[in-house]
C-alpha cells in the first residue's frame, strides 16, 4: 500500500448527499477481484450517458479536475452496500483523500485499508473547503497527516482527527498483510520454539 503522509492536489467538489457505493462503482462492474483498473469505471452513471460519451457538466470530466487527488463531499458518503470495489475504484482513478461531515461506516473503514484517507469535518469547515475547490485547479488543498490538518490555497487551515493506530497504517504504507509481516520475526521465533518443544505439531 502506498504510504499516505503529505498530499497537495486539486480538490474536486463534490456537494451531493447520501453518494453510495452504487453510484461510486455500479454493480456491473463488481465481478474483478483486481484492485487496478476500476477507475475508469467511478462514478461511471454520472460521468458517462448511455452512450458512453462523456457528461460535460460532472465535475471530474471537467478540465480543471479531471486530475483531482481529493474529494471535497456532501454528507453521508460511501453508504449503501458494503463493496471494497467502492474505495478501489477511486484510487485507480487517483483520489486519495475524500472529506465530508459524515461516512458510511464500512466504506470508512476500507477507505483506511486501501491507502484512501477518509476525513471528517464539521459542515462549516466542509463549506469552505467545498468554496475553495471551485476555484479550480490552482486552488491547491494540502492534506497533512502527520499534523491532522488540512488548509485551503488560501492557508486557512483545519485540524481533524484520526485513530493513531490508523494514521500509523497510511504514513507507513500498511495494509492488513502488511501489518502482519511488521511482526514477521516474532512469528518465526515463535514457530521456530514450538518447532522444538512440540516436534511432532
Amino acid at each position: 500500500m502506498e504510504k499516505f503522509t503529505k498530499l497537495t492536489g486539486i480538490a474536486a467538489p463534490m456537494p451531493l448527499v447520501n453518494i453510495d457505493t452504487d453510484m461510486i462503482i455500479p454493480k456491473q462492474f463488481l465481478k474483478t477481484i483486481q484492485r487496478s483498473g476500476l477507475g475508469k469505471n467511478l462514478f461511471d452513471e454520472m460521468r458517462f450517458d448511455r452512450e458512453g460519451n462523456e457528461v460535460a457538466d460532472f465535475v471530474l470530466n471537467q478540465p480543471a479536475y479531471r486530475s483531482a487527488e481529493i474529494l471535497v463531499a456532501g454528507d453521508n458518503f460511501g453508504c449503501g452496500s458494503s463493496r471494497e470495489h467502492a474505495p478501489w475504484a477511486l484510487l485507480d482513478f487517483g483520489i486519495r483523500c475524500v472529506i465530508s461531515t459524515s461516512f458510511a461506516d464500512i466504506f470508512f473503514n476500507n477507505c483506511f485499508k486501501n491507502g484512501i484517507l477518509p476525513i471528517i469535518l464539521p459542515q462549516a469547515e466542509v463549506d469552505v473547503l467545498m468554496a475553495d475547490a471551485r476555484k479550480g485547479a490552482n486552488a491547491r488543498v494540502t492534506v497533512d497527516l502527520e499534523a491532522q490538518t488540512v488548509t485551503t490555497s488560501d492557508g486557512q487551515s483545519f485540524g481533524f482527527a484520526v485513530d493513531p493506530h490508523r494514521k500509523h497504517c497510511l504514513m507507513n504504507g500498511l495494509d492488513d498483510i502488511g501489518l502482519t509481516l511488521e511482526k514477521a520475526a516474532a512469528i518465526d521465533s515463535f514457530e521456530a520454539k514450538v518447532a522444538t518443544l512440540r516436534p511432532w505439531a
